[in-house]
């Protein structure tokens, strides 16, 4: 995303998602299979499009804690950081981000105050904020991650190569020009 924000001068806006809410039924052996069945193309398509090696954490946390704090970090003007780190930490390095030590440990990483940051994780305010953003997914119709949402009018789902992102971008700003 960073990439496409500098190459094609858009705006990024993340929107919280939960993976796996804290009170969902455990997961099917059919529905987790399915998605490790999927991970083989993201990894192929994480390596080829962007250059990461894929190493997840823990398989159906609550990511709750994490979106929170991402919300007290876009709040502090440190969500790119935060967002990039918290990627970094779950999917490269294989961390538990339903952990607070370890979202601390990356909230202090990209510069936020860690107590200030822990009080943060339990603040209506910024849990609200994520509750409003799973409400508008719901709204979308959204099941999964990744999902973009381009000029909150086209919907690009599941792991997609760069080129695929530039072709939706480039054809939002033509019709964005075009009035």
């Amino acid at each position: 995303m960073e990439k496409l924000e500098k190459s094609h001068s858009v705006d990024v806006r993340w929107r919280s998602f939960e993976l796996r809410p804290k009170d969902a039924p455990p997961i099917s052996p059919e529905y987790r299979a399915r998605i490790e069945a999927a991970r083989p193309r993201l990894y192929q398509t994480a390596r080829e499009s962007y250059g990461l090696e894929m190493n997840p954490g823990p398989f159906g946390f609550d990511s709750r804690p994490a979106l929170t704090g991402a919300k007290f970090a876009e709040h502090s003007g440190h969500g790119p950081a935060y967002h990039a780190a918290v990627m970094r930490a779950y999917w490269q390095e294989g961390r538990d981000i339903e952990d607070r030590t370890v979202l601390a440990e990356v909230a202090v990483g990209v510069g936020l105050e860690r107590e200030e940051f822990l009080e943060a994780l339990d603040e209506d305010t910024f849990q609200q904020a994520v509750l409003g953003d799973v409400a508008l997914a719901q709204a979308y119709g959204l099941s999964g991650v990744p999902a973009i949402v381009f000029a909150e009018k086209y919907l690009v789902s599941g792991a997609q190569p760069y080129d695929v992102l530039v072709q939706v971008t480039e054809q939002v700003q033509a019709e964005t020009a075009e009035g």
